[in-house]
């Protein structure tokens, strides 16, 4: 059977790895450990442990992303056009703006005032709402 670190196992359910390992600690999965010393997940727990989480939700305001940068602040301006939109985002010192879907802001909720994350990923900027 398979084993999946501490790490691994965070990856596949989507949540940071300190929050797998305390998991494995307060007993919600099994854990055992390889010649190593590294703490290892058996495949069928972490199976198992999986489809808890996907039923009960893993953590609290997780966000899904593949972009890191991230830049919590506050949104300064919308611009809505028929078809598209700009929003801008303070973070801290940085101003940012985004070329969206007005769709895409209309479903995010996104107005003067809301707190939202601009997310940078190459030339691309993600915007998560807080």
């Amino acid at each position: 059977m398979q084993s999946y670190t501490i790490g691994q196992a965070a990856r596949l359910l989507g949540v940071s790895p300190d929050t797998a390992r305390r998991w494995a600690d307060a007993g919600r999965v099994a854990t055992h450990r390889d010649a190593g010393g590294r703490r290892l997940i058996d495949g069928s727990d972490l199976a198992t442990l999986s489809v808890e989480v996907a039923r009960t939700g893993g953590e609290d305001d997780i966000s899904y992303t593949s972009a890191r940068n991230a830049f919590p602040g506050i949104v300064t301006a919308v611009k809505l056009g028929d078809v598209a939109a700009q929003v801008e985002i303070q973070a801290g010192p940085h101003r940012l703006v985004s070329l969206l879907t007005r769709e895409a802001v209309e479903e995010l909720g996104l107005e003067v005032g809301a707190e939202a994350t601009a997310r940078v990923k190459s030339t691309n900027v993600h915007i998560d709402r807080a």
